[in-house]
């Protein structure tokens, strides 16, 4: 039974659908709907195995309800995985048979980029759904994402560094980029920009190229990222590389990145606190994508706005930090309740 997954956290819907004529086999999660409807990301991934896929689901769609409650957004949480190789298998016929799906929940789940899943593949699922956002066509279109993201992690490393360091900006500072996709390869950007010394690490041979063309980056292999000897890791990637071994072996005394799930298991946040490593929570950090969506979710994008949340991050991630300090608990546990602080009273009112 689902119920006795220990990722499942009450979550009101889980679906399990096959399609045979295009190939289709897709999980969709909606974790709560409490804030409003359920938004997350469609991830397209060849998992090893369905139970594979199902943890990724469930803990993803539990850390969007997250996500989106400590971002002050009238949404809730979820998530989809459709398991496949997005190089192989995506075709149209495929995201058209998944959008019917999603049509199936009448809006209570609301999609849109995740790994394997691009700006152009939402222009093409709104052909058979409207329950789709970061697509770059219509009136009130967001874009891309992946810009909002990066942007909300460059400034939640800036205030990671200041609460650990002492100090402003990252000038000088070593920083570990695992993973050069959409959003890691904008992060390395403006970390570049603003004279960080990149280590890089990505399993595509072009984008690593390109890191040491435009950033003259150091490169590693991505297994080996966490122990370089940096000031930051920034892990831009899959989810689950904080973990006893991999924290065991880290140098970095910030870890600020845009990967979700970042912890492998919970009691990983106290060993990073253990080892003096200060954590910014991936959900909070890497919030501006879908603070950015959400804009075009509610039909009422208003860039202005949407900038001066993501510019909110430092100041959510500040509140977390000290907290966490003045408690004696890690930023995730004082994360985590800052969260059900928004969601609690509604939950027990409706």
């Amino acid at each position: 039974m689902i119920s006795n997954n220990p990722n499942f956290d009450n979550h009101e819907r889980v679906l399990f659908i096959n399609d045979a004529p295009t190939g289709l086999k897709a999980i969709i999660a909606i974790h709560s709907t409490t804030l409003g409807a359920a938004v997350g990301g469609i991830r397209i991934w060849p998992y090893d195995n369905d139970a594979d896929a199902l943890d990724d689901v469930l803990k993803l769609s539990r850390g969007m309800t997250l996500k989106t409650a400590i971002a002050d957004l009238p949404l809730g949480g979820g998530k989809s995985v459709i398991i496949a190789d997005p190089k192989i298998h995506k075709t149209p016929q495929l995201l058209h048979a998944f959008g019917r799906a999603i049509n199936d929940l009448g809006g209570s789940y609301i999609g849109g980029e995740d790994v394997g899943m691009t700006v152009a593949d939402v222009v093409e699922m709104q052909k058979v759904t409207k329950f789709v956002a970061g697509s770059s066509q219509g009136e009130n279109a967001s874009g891309d994402p992946s810009l909002q993201t990066a942007h909300g992690v460059y400034l939640g490393i800036q205030a990671a560094v200041a609460q650990r360091f002492g100090r402003d900006g990252v000038a000088g500072l070593s920083v570990g980029v695992q993973g050069l996709g959409n959003v890691g390869m904008r992060l390395a950007r403006q970390l570049h920009a603003n004279g960080a010394r990149l280590v890089v690490a990505d399993l595509d041979a072009a984008h690593i190229e390109e890191a040491v063309r435009e950033f003259g980056a150091e490169v590693v292999e991505p297994v080996a990222i966490h122990g370089a000897d940096l000031d930051v890791f920034a892990p831009c990637a899959m989810g689950g590389i904080l973990n006893a071994a991999s924290i065991s072996e880290m140098k970095a005394k910030v870890v600020a990145g845009s990967a979700n799930n970042q912890l492998q298991d919970f009691t990983d946040g106290q060993r990073l606190k253990r080892a003096g490593i200060l954590y910014a929570p991936d959900y909070v950090i890497n919030g501006g994508g879908v603070i950015n969506v959400a804009g075009e979710a509610l039909s009422k994008y208003d860039p202005a706005a949407i900038n001066a949340k993501v510019r909110n991050i430092p100041r959510i991630l500040n509140q977390i930090f000290e907290r966490a300090h003045r408690r004696n608990l890690t930023p995730g546990e004082v994360a985590d309740q800052m969260a059900m602080e928004r969601l609690e009273p509604l939950a027990r009112s409706a």
